[in-house]
């Protein structure tokens, strides 16, 4: 009886001990797969991004890169603000008051990448159309939004997003 015992409790050892070995390769098999789906180390370093508005000429955009994404920001006129503010809310196909998308009136900032199939709209540079409404317009399927970046005409669901962004300083924005 002590002979059944010992081999009992020795097969129990060994197939235990066979399991630990399996879990533990299955582990350093697996963790390269699941450590490459981290953000890579230029990516963590573009998680905020600050940036000078001063450099904006009013009537000017620029683009600025954060996560990979491109930022439009627009040193609105008074007249692109004043526009903006006349929209009727029940005009538009997803409402938004104009304030509440820009913290600074001057100063609108939104993610450039068309709601619709993600496409980047023209309009940053003053020779590419701007569509009917002089915000953005995406060729691909003729989306059109206005100078706040809301939609007005086109396949496009949503408004154009704005970023978490805030202020530093007078002229610099941290974007993230």
């Amino acid at each position: 009886m002590s002979l059944t015992n010992k081999n009992t409790s020795r097969r129990e050892f060994l197939i235990t001990t066979t399991n630990i070995f399996a879990a533990v390769g299955a582990a350093c098999f697996a963790w390269p797969f699941i450590d490459q789906m981290n953000p890579s180390a230029d990516m963590l370093a573009l998680a905020k991004v600050d940036f000078d508005l001063s450099k904006i000429a009013e009537g000017q955009s620029m683009t600025v890169i954060w996560r990979g994404k491109p930022i439009f920001v627009r040193h609105r006129t008074a007249q692109e603000i004043e526009k903006a503010n006349l929209v009727k809310l029940t005009e538009l196909p997803d409402p938004e008051d104009d304030s509440t998308r820009a913290q600074k009136p001057e100063y609108l900032i939104v993610v450039g990448i068309c709601t619709h199939l993600g496409c980047v709209p023209l309009g940053q540079n003053p020779n590419e159309p701007k569509g009917e409404y002089e915000g953005w317009f995406c060729p691909c399927h003729g989306s059109q939004y206005d100078t706040s970046g809301r939609i007005r005409k086109g396949p496009a669901p949503t408004n154009l997003p704005v970023p978490k962004y805030q202020y530093i300083s007078d002229t610099v924005v941290r974007i993230g």
